[in-house]
C-alpha cells in the first residue's frame, strides 16, 4: 500500500499535518497556489447577492427535466453548453485573486517554478469570493493567516488593499475587506439542495492562473478528511470531482444556477496535483461564519458541551437501535448545554431540529450553525425508545467550558493507588490487563455501586490497542452490568473463547467510569 501524505501547500512550502483513513493521504491547501439545515433562528447574512438577484441564470428549455405532460426530457448537451457559458459568466467577476505577503523566508516548491521570497519575506497567492458590494470577501483562513499584506485583484484589473475581519481556525474560514464600491458579489445557493451527482463549476486561481474555471459533479457529502488542525475542527466537506489544485484555496463551487455552494478548501493527491478529489466547504457554515466574523470579528459559535463517537453496528445492537444511525454521547460535561437538558452518557442523538445524523462531524457541522443562546431540538435513543430534548446552546465563555476543552485534550484526573491495598489482581492475559474488585474507597471516588477496577494494562495488549488505560472502571461488558470480579473476569473469558473460535466475530463492547464521572465505551478484540 502507497503511504501518501497529509499537507498543505503555499506557494513557497509543504507542511505535513496528519494521516487520513490509515493510509496518508497529501491533502493540498493552497494559500500559495451532507446537506445542512439553516436554523430557524437564524436569518440569512444580510450580505452578497441573493438567488433570483441580477446573477441569475436563464436555464434553456432544453435542460427541463420534466415537460407539462409529465414525460421525462432529455438533456440538450448544446443547451448545457449555453448554461455552463452562463454560470462561467456571472461568477467569475465574483471571484478574485489574493496575493499574501509575510514575514520570514519558506522554502520553495520549485516544481511549480518559484523562488525563494527575497529580504526575509514570501508571497503566496489564493483565491476569495465576494460576498457584498461593498467589499466583504471569503477565503480560507489559511490563506491569510500569516499575511502582513494582502492584495485584491479582480477580474476587471482593479487591485485593491484588503485588511482582516476576522478568521476562524475551526472551519478554515476568514473574511477580508477591501475599501471598495460596486463589487460583484456572488449570489448564495442552499447546501439542503445540494445533491451528490449533480454538476457544479469550480471558479479559481490555480497555478496564478486567474479565473479559472473547472466543471465536474458533486461526488459525496458530509466529508471529514482530518486536514483542520484544530481541537474543536469542523469537517463536514462537499467532495467533487472539479479540477481543483493549488490556487483554489478560497474559491467558489457553484451550481448550474450560479448559486454559491461551497468554498474550496482542499484536494486529495499523491502528486501534489488534481486527481479527481477536491473539497469545499458547504455554503451553509460559511455564511453562518462570515456572518458573525463580520459582527463581531469572531465567531460566537453554541456547544453541547459533549464528547461523541460513530454508531457501528455493535453499539446498534448493543442499544438496541433497530437500524444503524445517531452518534454516542459518550462525556456529557457537568454544568454545560447537554447535561443541563438531561442528556446522558450512553444516549444516541439521532437527529437535530429534524435533520438526522450519522455521522460525529455531521453532528459537529449542524450543531455549529447555531449560537449560544439558541434552543435546538435533539431527537434522541435512550432504554429502547426515542425521546425528544430540548437543549439551549452555551457558549465557550461559559466557566464550564475550559474544564471541558481540557478534558477532550484528554486531561485526567490522577487515578488511586494501584493495586488497592489487601486486594489480589486478576491477571488477564488474553486481554493484557489485570483487574480488582471495588472497595468502599474505589466505590467512593469513582460514584458506582459495581464494577472492577482496571490495575494495570500491558502495552500493545488488546486493552491497550482499543485505548482502555489503569485506573478506571468497568461497569458494563457487552450492554451488561458488571457487579464482581468474578463476573467480569467469566464474562472476559467467555468473549474470549468465541473470539478464538471466530476470529471474524464482534469485539467486546467495554464501558468504563473514570475518576472525574466520564462514561467511556471501547471496543476490544484480541
Amino acid at each position: 500500500m502507497t503511504d501518501h501524505r497529509i499537507q498543505r501547500l503555499t506557494w513557497l512550502a509543504l507542511l505535513s499535518v496528519g494521516l487520513l483513513s490509515g493510509i496518508l493521504l497529501t491533502i493540498w491547501l493552497s494559500p500559495g497556489a451532507g446537506p445542512l439545515e439553516r436554523p430557524s433562528q437564524v436569518e440569512r447574512v444580510e450580505i452578497g447577492a441573493q438567488p433570483g438577484a441580477s446573477t441569475r441564470i436563464e436555464v434553456p428549455s432544453g435542460m427541463t427535466d420534466v415537460a407539462e405532460g409529465g414525460d421525462v426530457r432529455y438533456l440538450d448537451v448544446l443547451s448545457l453548453n449555453e448554461v455552463f457559458k452562463q454560470v462561467a459568466g456571472s461568477v467569475t467577476p465574483a471571484v478574485v485573486f489574493i496575493q499574501v505577503i509575510s514575514d520570514g523566508p519558506q522554502e520553495v516548491l520549485r516544481r511549480f517554478g518559484q523562488q525563494r521570497g527575497g529580504g526575509g519575506r514570501s508571497q503566496s497567492a489564493g483565491s476569495g469570493v465576494v460576498l457584498s458590494s461593498d467589499g466583504y470577501i471569503v477565503t480560507n483562513n489559511h490563506v491569510v493567516e500569516d499575511a502582513t499584506e494582502i492584495w485584491v485583484t479582480l477580474q476587471d484589473k482593479r487591485q485593491f488593499r484588503a485588511e482582516v475581519v476576522g478568521r476562524d481556525p475551526t472551519t478554515d474560514l476568514a473574511v477580508i475587506r477591501v475599501e471598495g464600491g460596486d463589487l460583484p458579489a456572488v449570489a448564495l445557493g442552499n447546501a439542503d439542495d445540494v445533491q451528490v451527482g449533480e454538476w457544479v463549476l469550480a471558479v479559481g486561481n490555480p497555478f496564478r492562473l486567474t479565473s479559472t474555471v473547472t466543471a465536474g459533479i458533486v461526488s459525496a457529502l458530509g466529508r471529514s478528511v482530518n486536514v483542520i488542525d484544530d481541537q474543536l475542527g469542523i469537517e463536514s466537506f462537499i467532495q467533487t470531482d472539479a479540477a481543483i489544485n493549488p490556487g483554489n484555496s478560497g474559491g467558489a463551487v457553484v451550481n448550474l444556477r450560479g448559486e454559491l455552494v461551497g468554498i474550496a478548501t482542499a484536494i486529495a493527491t499523491e502528486s501534489g496535483s488534481y486527481e479527481g478529489y477536491g473539497f469545499a466547504v458547504p455554503v451553509d457554515l460559511m455564511e453562518r461564519v462570515a456572518r458573525d466574523l463580520i459582527r463581531y470579528g469572531e465567531v460566537r459559535r453554541g456547544y453541547l458541551g459533549v464528547s461523541i463517537l460513530p454508531v457501528t453496528a455493535i453499539e446498534a445492537e448493543q442499544f438496541g437501535l433497530p437500524i444503524v444511525e445517531g452518534v454516542l454521547l459518550q462525556n456529557v460535561q457537568r454544568g454545560l448545554a447537554g447535561a443541563e437538558a438531561g442528556l446522558r452518557d450512553g444516549d444516541i442523538v439521532l437527529s437535530v431540529e429534524g435533520r438526522p445524523v450519522f455521522e460525529p462531524n455531521e453532528l459537529q457541522s449542524v450543531i455549529a450553525l447555531y449560537s449560544p443562546g439558541d434552543r435546538i431540538m435533539l431527537r434522541i435513543w435512550r432504554g429502547g425508545e426515542e425521546r425528544a430534548v430540548p437543549v439551549v446552546l452555551k457558549g465557550r465563555d461559559d466557566p464550564a467550558y475550559d474544564e471541558w476543552l481540557s478534558d477532550l485534550g484528554g486531561g485526567q484526573q490522577q487515578a488511586p493507588v494501584i493495586p488497592p491495598p489487601n486486594m489480589e489482581i486478576e491477571e488477564l492475559p488474553d486481554w493484557g490487563a489485570g483487574l480488582v474488585g471495588l472497595d468502599a474507597r474505589i466505590r467512593d471516588q469513582f460514584g458506582v455501586a459495581h464494577g472492577v477496577f482496571v490495575a494495570f494494562v500491558e502495552n500493545d495488549g488488546p486493552f491497550s490497542l482499543a485505548g482502555l488505560s489503569r485506573g478506571q472502571v468497568i461497569t458494563h461488558i457487552d450492554g451488561e452490568q458488571v457487579f464482581t470480579l468474578d463476573d467480569a473476569v467469566l464474562r472476559l473469558q467467555s468473549a474470549a473463547e468465541r473470539l478464538d473460535t471466530d476470529p471474524g466475530s464482534e469485539p467486546v463492547l467495554v464501558q468504563v467510569r473514570r475518576m472525574d464521572g466520564a462514561v467511556l465505551f471501547f471496543e476490544v478484540s484480541l
